[in-house]
């Protein structure tokens, strides 16, 4: 059961991975001189929508969410809602912490919230994904020992990984090396993004080494 789970999650992972490849790759057919540092916005924004397309995509076909009692139209309607709701409140929230860090309050505000919608496509969709929009099942998940399955163990990490990327990002800011990569947001969008990744291929191989100390079926 553990490997079938583990391989399954793994399978996923590569396929979300491969979407930010092939999100970096495949706009330079469309868009003229299209780069990551110099048409940044338009990578941003084309990570971020692959990501949000293909984990929803894949977590709808894997059936990882939480089921659910009721199949009226008006409660998946309510339950969408929220989900947005949610997604927005998110964006706000690290767009707030982000300006809070140091980032500019009005000077690059677009960017800013531009790295805000990066984050939670990276965090909050995930828990969406996986959780549902129950903001109680998102406290316990990330409280400690709280990960009742695989999936909230990798959830765990990737979110980790993504959010001390984007921190580990802005170290170079302020250092006058004068390159690139140093405009705001680049490197943090970098280091989420990187971190992110190292998120989904560091779950597998963890809960893989620690699966004999892993007790889910007790809780």
């Amino acid at each position: 059961m553990w490997d079938v789970e583990i391989r399954g999650m793994a399978s996923a992972h590569a396929i979300i991975a491969s979407s930010i490849f092939m999100a970096t790759v495949m706009p330079a057919v469309f868009v003229e001189n299209f780069s990551v540092y110099g048409t940044h916005m338009v990578w941003l924004y084309c990570v971020a929508g692959s990501v949000a397309v293909v984990n929803i995509a894949v977590f709808w076909l894997l059936g990882i969410s939480p089921p659910t009692k009721k199949n009226t139209l008006s409660y998946k309607i309510n339950r969408l809602f929220k989900s947005c709701l949610y997604f927005v409140l998110s964006c706000l929230f690290f767009h707030t912490v982000v300006v809070l860090y140091g980032a500019p309050l009005l000077e690059s505000a677009l960017e800013t919230f531009s790295l805000a919608v990066l984050l939670s496509t990276l965090t909050t969709l995930r828990c969406l994904c996986i959780l549902g929009p129950n903001v109680q099942t998102w406290i316990r998940v990330f409280s400690r020992d709280g990960a009742m399955s695989v999936w909230d163990t990798s959830l765990q990490i990737t979110t980790g990984c993504s959010v001390i990327g984007a921190w580990l990002g802005a170290f170079p800011i302020p250092l006058d090396w004068d390159r690139p990569w140093q405009v705001w947001p680049i490197s943090c969008t970098l280091g989420a993004t990187t971190g992110f990744l190292t998120g989904l291929l560091a779950a597998p191989v963890w809960i893989h080494w620690h699966r004999k100390q892993l007790t889910y079926k007790l809780k």
